[in-house]
């Protein structure tokens, strides 16, 4: 049975949160990806996420995402999940950031209908790495709550996914808005990206 997502209980609130998100200024493929280490959990565990160490591994898939629970962001995890051994076999990390608290993604990223403790996701509590990538973040209105009925009181970081080349390099960058994105495209073209490197093609 395919898998459904639920919109947030405060819809209406939270659609008008994200259509008045500022327009992507995002850093551009050919930019130097800055570098970052972060408070992640995987599988419902804490550990310190380092881009630099990742990036000797191969290429990273860096996305960043408004609010774990939320249908959108739901959506995107579970493709990220249903897709990870894909990613493995081209030799890319995945890692998703949001503002989220990391007790909250203890929970997001051990729960089998979202990342499914098979990738780990950061938190990005003072939106400082989303600002060094150039990424714009809205705060939180009250009154918002996720599928679950809980209160959303953290920041909101655009989606946008970058793919960074083991040199440190950003090779693709890929946003809802300029590239009429929906959350699962963001992973099949991320895929498509890094499958061509491991192959040797230009992105």
């Amino acid at each position: 049975m395919k898998k459904r997502f639920a919109v947030p209980v405060a819809l209406g609130a939270l659609t008008a949160l994200f259509l008045a998100m500022p327009s992507i200024a995002a850093l551009k493929s050919g930019t130097t990806a800055p570098d970052f280490t972060l408070e992640a959990s995987l599988a419902g565990k804490d550990f310190t996420f380092s881009l630099k160490d990742a990036l000797k591994k191969g290429p990273v898939v860096l996305y960043f995402y408004p609010s774990a629970y939320t249908g959108g962001c739901d959506l995107e995890a579970h493709t990220f999940a249903s897709n990870k051994e894909k990613f493995d076999a081209a030799g890319a990390t995945i890692i998703g950031v949001s503002a989220d608290s990391i007790k909250r993604l203890n929970q997001f990223s051990s729960d089998p209908n979202y990342c499914a403790g098979k990738f780990p996701v950061a938190s990005d509590a003072d939106s400082k790495v989303a600002s060094s990538y150039d990424l714009k973040t809205t705060a939180a209105q009250s009154g918002l709550n996720d599928v679950r009925g809980a209160t959303i009181d953290h920041a909101f970081i655009q989606r946008v996914t970058f793919v960074i080349a083991s040199n440190g390099q950003i090779v693709a960058t890929l946003s809802s808005e300029g590239d009429h994105l929906t959350p699962d495209q963001h992973v099949k073209k991320s895929l498509a990206i890094v499958q061509n490197i491991q192959a040797g093609k230009a992105p």
